[in-house]
């Protein structure tokens, strides 16, 4: 009769044991990269589609921060809640250049609400990105404004930022890179 002994039960259960607990950390690394840079690359991408439509459209195309993104009725987010990011945005046709999502402007894309608790909070409270027709998008500020994604538990390995320059060009850097330095 062919069978295990204790012996070779426990230790194979000793073995399996071990790689458990040396893969668990690995996987929740990789899990909460991989969440991290799909939400930083997610606003990154629509900034650029915006800028596209804006080209292609020769029309004012804006990016927002919206905390009711997923209703019927968008707007983007005002005062203090501007500048914060990971409650939704909208991307729309702003025919008139204003910053308001007003009757026959289109709304072209949403990003919900994070379904995580991570932050995206810019520096300095900037809660929109309108693209001209040119392709570019002045925010008004003389340098480069940091718009930061934060795990929760703020983990400085998982940090990831967006860096936007006066005239609207956007990139994704990791902590510490950057000027101003991603934190």
């Amino acid at each position: 009769m062919a069978g295990f002994t204790l012996t070779e039960v426990v230790i194979v259960m000793l073995v399996l044991g071990i790689l458990v607990s040396i893969g668990t950390p690995t996987f929740k690394y990789v899990t909460t990269s991989n969440r991290i840079s799909n939400e930083i690359n997610g606003l990154l991408g629509d900034m650029q589609f915006a800028r596209s439509v804006a080209v292609k459209q020769g029309q004012t195309v804006t990016v927002c921060s919206s905390s009711n993104s997923t209703s019927t009725s968008p707007q983007c987010n005002t005062g203090g809640s501007a500048g914060i990011w990971q409650t939704g945005w909208i991307v729309f046709l702003d025919t008139n250049n204003n910053g308001v999502v007003d009757n026959g402007e289109q709304v072209i894309r949403i990003q919900p609400a994070f379904t995580s608790t991570d932050t995206l909070i810019s520096s300095v409270g900037f809660g929109a990105a309108k693209f001209n027709r040119m392709g570019y998008a002045p925010t008004t500020y003389p340098t480069n404004l940091i718009i930061s994604l934060n795990s929760a538990p703020a983990i400085t390995s998982w940090t990831r930022c967006l860096n936007v320059t006066p005239i609207g060009y956007a990139t994704t850097e990791q902590y510490g890179a950057g000027t101003p330095a991603c934190q």
